[in-house]
């Protein structure tokens, strides 16, 4: 993987915060918005610097949270009012645009 830069860090942090409650985005749409090559980064980032961030807004393009990450990250979205279908949350519904 390429350097992260902490303005690229930063700018996903920005992201993901400005999430608003009830809808999610993919690492691919906040990728594109920071101008990063890969949602891979996304990710890294948000493993290593997402604890104060509401990472349960941040789903896969498929809508299906991470197996190990799945009842938690649901159950916090179904709170905000974001309710999946199949263990998937429907991108068309609830997707922020930025």
């Amino acid at each position: 993987m390429a350097r992260v830069t902490e303005e690229q860090v930063e700018a996903v942090r920005a992201l993901v915060a400005a999430i608003p409650p009830g809808t999610v985005s993919t690492y691919g749409d906040i990728a594109e918005v920071a101008g990063l090559s890969s949602p891979r980064i996304v990710g890294w980032i948000m493993r290593t610097d997402s604890s104060d961030l509401p990472w349960h807004r941040v789903v896969p393009a498929s809508g299906r949270p991470a197996p190990h990450l799945a009842t938690r990250q649901l159950e916090r979205l179904r709170a905000e009012g974001v309710l999946a279908t199949d263990g998937r949350v429907p991108l068309r519904e609830y997707r922020h645009i930025f």
